[in-house]
This record gives structure tokens, C-alpha cells and sequence, in this order.
């Protein structure tokens, strides 16, 4: 089976919302050299992975609607967020950002959320669980 392109994904949606997830994809990409990227047809989004090791673990998400585009991260919830700029605070553990517009994207707000994602997600298990329990300290 084909893979499905994220631009093939994209192009179902209006132009401000392929834009932004167009420009999305390249500060992801860009801030982690050598992200994995893959759609994920049954999500309908734009998977992201970081090679760590023999590990590749799945770090954040790019998220079309019709009238909104998410960038989301797996272990959001893990983030350093001192100012509550993620959505999604009722969420078990990811958090996001939500986008109408290509101009709304910030990307000196957005990339530190990007390294910092792929970071957490590089981590094991145990190490996860620490920086949760320091977080809830």
C-alpha cells in the first residue's frame, strides 16, 4: 500500500488551513532534522517521530480541520508551559496549539514547544515518569 503525501492530506482543506499546516510542516522539520513524517489516513494527521537509537518514538502531530489546524504534541502534557499557551489542559497527556490562520503561527513561540517535545519523547518510560512526578511536586 501507498503512502499517502502530507501535501495529498492538505489539499483537501481551504487554503488558510493548507497554508498553515504547510508552513507548520517546515518549522517541524527544520527544528528536528530528520523527523520521521507519515500521515496517518485513519487519524486523518501528519505523524511525527524522532530517531533516537534503534527507537523511534512518536513525538507530535499536525492535525487539519476545516476550520482550524492543530500542532500537537504526544507528551504535551510533560511540556514546560509556564504561560498556558497549549490547549487542552482536560487531556490526559497531549497538549496543542490551534491555528485559523498561517499568519497566527509564531514560530519563535511554536519551536521551543517543537525541541522540547521531541526531547520528552526521546526519553524512557521512567524518565517520563520522573519529570511527571517532578511536575505534580
Amino acid at each position: 500500500m501507498d503512502e499517502l503525501a502530507p501535501e495529498i492530506l492538505l489539499a483537501a482543506y481551504p487554503d488558510p488551513i493548507r497554508a498553515a499546516g504547510d508552513r507548520l510542516r517546515d518549522i517541524v522539520r527544520r527544528t528536528i532534522p530528520g523527523a520521521l513524517e507519515a500521515v496517518r489516513p485513519g487519524w486523518h494527521l501528519i505523524g511525527y517521530r524522532v530517531p533516537h537509537g534503534r527507537r523511534a518514538p512518536y513525538f507530535g502531530f499536525i492535525s487539519p480541520e476545516p476550520i482550524h489546524i492543530h500542532l500537537g504534541f504526544e507528551y504535551g502534557a510533560l511540556l514546560h508551559d509556564p504561560d498556558g499557551v497549549l490547549g487542552g489542559a482536560g487531556l490526559r497527556r497531549v497538549r496543542f496549539f490551534t491555528f485559523r490562520h498561517p499568519d497566527e503561527v509564531d514560530e519563535t513561540v511554536v519551536v521551543p514547544f517543537v525541541r522540547d517535545a521531541a526531547r520528552v519523547a526521546s526519553l524512557s518510560r521512567g524518565e517520563r515518569l520522573a519529570l511527571a512526578l517532578d511536575r505534580d511536586a
